[in-house]
């Protein structure tokens, strides 16, 4: 499940309704992980584009992988500006083992950094900047990876 929201994220809301929604669910671990804006460079906060299709079918194969593990994966994620010290993305495993979930969600996490469609700009000074030194480019993404 990709849930996507304009602005920053609302964690205790969304971690407490996936807690929720899981409860009876017989997993035995539930391990999230929420990326907050750091200050850093002097900027203001984060602003994120996102190419749709190819995030939900690069999640929908992570889906894939953790179901063969019996896991399940959510994600959230955010479009627009985030500002400093807000969430802009939450991942979470739920398993019925703690190593299966614990395993999966560093994995989880570093191939969404490498792999997912979302694009990020620092706001600083009232502008949209292109955070070419802390973006990585998108494995054959053809024109999407062009700066």
């Amino acid at each position: 499940m990709v849930e996507l929201y304009d602005g920053a994220l609302n964690v205790s809301s969304i971690l407490s309704r996936w807690y929720e929604d899981e409860a009876h669910s017989n997993y035995g671990a539930y391990i999230p992980f929420i990326g907050t804006v750091r200050d850093e460079d002097g900027i203001d906060g984060l602003s994120f584009d996102i190419y749709e299709p190819i995030l939900f079918n690069w999640f929908d194969e992570w889906q894939k992988k953790a179901e063969k593990s019996g896991a399940f994966l959510k994600m959230a994620h955010s479009r627009g500006d985030v500002l400093l010290h807000q969430s802009s993305y939450i991942a979470a495993v739920f398993s019925p083992k703690r190593k299966v979930a614990l395993s999966m969600i560093n994995d989880f996490v570093e191939d969404f950094k490498a792999s997912a469609p979302i694009w990020k700009y620092d706001l600083k000074d009232g502008k949209r900047v292109y955070a070419d030194e802390r973006s990585t480019a998108l494995k054959g993404s053809g024109l999407l990876g062009v700066k």
